[in-house]
């Protein structure tokens, strides 16, 4: 069977389930290209508007550049050296909230398309389509492994514009499921994304506010595949039901508090006012006792020297295991980040340059995320993208679609999939991590999550 048999292989399947997807993928190797499953060109964009949340440079010692001009001022820096002066240094957490979610000056409060070719960085979705479609294939094996239970309701956290869940529900539709077997539910803060994801998803957009206003969810429609889809601004308004959650770069915008050992402790990592020669209006400081966060976050045992805590975080992995315990269901959080080994250092733009103008991102500390639900659930990763990738048969899935594409069309799958996987550039980059329940523990030691059997890091 060549490649169709090596991708049969490495999934776990029964004889109808091996043959449904079997199926699938030889209707595009016999050149048939079925709804759904066309293919799609997408450009790469820049990430110059994307600003890590590293190391404290003025605290660090002659890593600043001294400038005799600041830089620019915008609406939102004038709010904050205004509190400042009020309640005093603001926390890196509450300094990341107001960046990126000030309802008048906040970064994704502009109503601007930060995605794509024109936006300021782009995901994994956007960059090839063969992303979503391999994410789906892996939630419809692991939601048979689990009993196929229905309906069955896929939670996206942080949907971008909306890509990643059309092609996973592309996938689903070509698989027979749609419908009213299936139902989205979508966690967005943003109404104006939440247009661009209706546009996307179902078609059009409705402008009926009034029809939600006694209801939990904030908008409702239909997916062109003909399930219903619900937006909500918080995970805790969904329906209990089993459940697949998706973060696909959600975890990395959630505000981190910024600790630090020095030989007087613990102390946190303050943003204050700069009056000084310093390149911008505000600066780092550490704060002169230990704060709140870093009397309650950092453990006896911690060896590192710098640690990033995300409250969010933790409340978001304790609901999602809470969920998956009581309801039954999986997670898969896909970001780029490290295993709780270390701290990252990775700073593209200076955070404190223009607040408001660009994006702010920390490095996602897995082993974090895992600790959280460690009592009620099973873990498995992170493991790559490459290797999870490599692991579902993206070469089988390139293979294929290269057979039915222009030369123009190979040129850009070719480019997405070296982006997607290799090394020195997304490949081991980003990782994938999955939950879940605790009672298919040692169903798993026999049937091992697709994806995850194997961990490529430094070999692809």
């Amino acid at each position: 069977m060549g490649s169709i048999g090596r991708m049969g292989r490495l999934l776990w399947t029964t004889n109808s389930l091996q043959q449904t997807l079997l199926s699938v993928m030889s209707d595009l190797r016999e050149g048939s290209v079925p709804k759904g499953w066309q293919i799609v060109r997408r450009s790469i964009a820049s990430s110059s508007h994307t600003r890590k949340i590293g190391s404290s440079h003025s605290l660090s010692g002659g890593q600043v550049i001294q400038d005799s001009k600041k830089s620019p001022e915008t609406p939102l820096l004038k709010q904050l050296i205004a509190r400042i002066k009020f309640s005093g240094p603001l926390t890196v957490h509450d300094y990341m909230k107001e960046v990126l979610i000030n309802p008048l000056a906040g970064y994704y409060s502009a109503g601007k398309d930060m995605f794509g070719s024109h936006g300021d960085y782009i995901t994994s979705p956007e960059i090839c389509q063969m992303f979503g479609e391999l994410v789906g294939v892996w939630i419809y094996n692991e939601w048979c492994k689990l009993g196929s239970p229905k309906p069955l309701q896929l939670i996206e956290l942080g949907p971008g514009r909306g890509t990643f869940m059309q092609d996973i529900l592309k996938v689903l539709n070509q698989l027979n499921v749609s419908g009213k077997e299936l139902s989205v539910q979508l966690v967005e803060v943003s109404e104006e994304l939440s247009q661009k994801q209706e546009e996307k998803l179902c078609g059009k957009v409705i402008f009926d506010k009034d029809a939600c206003e006694e209801e939990l969810y904030y908008k409702k429609s239909i997916t062109t595949t003909g399930s219903p889809i619900f937006w909500h601004r918080h995970l805790s308004t969904i329906p209990k039901s089993f459940s697949v959650f998706l973060a696909n770069e959600f975890f990395d915008v959630l505000p981190v508090h910024k600790i630090r050992r020095t030989e007087n402790g613990w102390r946190e990592v303050l943003i204050d006012i700069d009056d000084g020669d310093g390149p911008h209006h505000l600066r780092y400081v550490l704060s002169r006792a230990a704060t709140p966060a870093a009397k309650v976050f950092i453990q006896p045992e911690e060896t590192r020297d710098e640690v990033e805590v995300s409250p969010e975080a933790a409340v978001l992995c304790g609901e999602m295991a809470n969920r998956i315990e009581e309801d039954g269901g999986i997670s898969l959080i896909i970001d780029y980040g490290y295993d709780g080994k270390g701290f990252r250092n990775h700073v593209l733009h200076d955070p404190l340059c223009e607040p408001g103008t660009a994006d702010l991102t920390v490095d996602v500390d897995f082993g974090y995320l895992k600790q959280q639900v460690q009592e009620k659930l099973v873990t498995y990763g992170p493991v790559t993208q490459s290797s999870f990738l490599i692991n579902m048969g993206i070469e089988f899935r390139l293979a294929n679609l290269l057979k039915h594409c222009t030369c123009e069309e190979q040129k850009s799958l070719i480019s997405g999939y070296k982006m997607l996987t290799e090394p020195q550039q997304m490949g081991e980059r980003f990782k994938f991590l999955a939950f879940y329940p605790a009672v298919v523990r040692d169903f798993l030691i026999r049937y091992p999550p697709a994806g995850f059997y194997r961990n490529l890091e430094g070999h692809v």
